[in-house]
């Protein structure tokens, strides 16, 4: 599996199809939400570690470590995965959203969007799968 394309070279605040759909306000509550779920996969490891978990119930630990992932990995993409399934963009204010026309265009977002959630959810499965085989 290959990483999505980065978009350091388009501008922040301009779309690129398949590379950019954010701008700097969504950028940063992806950023925001990657941190929520770092921080919830720390006190869930710690309430599993305390509660003397087995070793089955630590892989919940994947699905925190999942959504802090896809969050980290969409502000640093400057991709919004939900945005690109969705064929929209925005690059104002949070909230206010444009329609993306081109259809091959939301092609492009829409292979970009799962290829962003493939890569959280196995960055949320091997986190789990590790903490899982250090209570062995």
């Amino acid at each position: 599996m290959t990483m999505p394309e980065i978009a350091f070279d388009t501008p922040p605040g301009e779309y690129r199809a398949g590379a950019c759909n954010i701008g700097p306000a969504e950028i940063a509550r992806r950023r925001r939400a990657g941190i929520v779920g770092l921080v919830a996969a720390g006190v869930l490891a710690v309430a599993l570690v305390v509660l003397d978990a087995p070793t089955t119930a630590r892989l919940l630990i994947g699905i925190p470590l999942a959504g802090g992932a896809s969050g980290f990995l969409q502000a640093r993409l400057r991709f919004c995965a939900g945005f690109g399934m969705a064929g929209i963009r925005n690059f104002g204010a949070v909230g206010s959203v444009e329609r993306v026309e081109d259809a091959a265009a939301r092609h492009s977002d829409r292979m970009k969007a799962y290829r962003i959630s493939l890569a959280a959810a196995a960055i949320g499965g091997v986190g789990a799968l590790a903490f899982a085989l250090l209570s062995l």
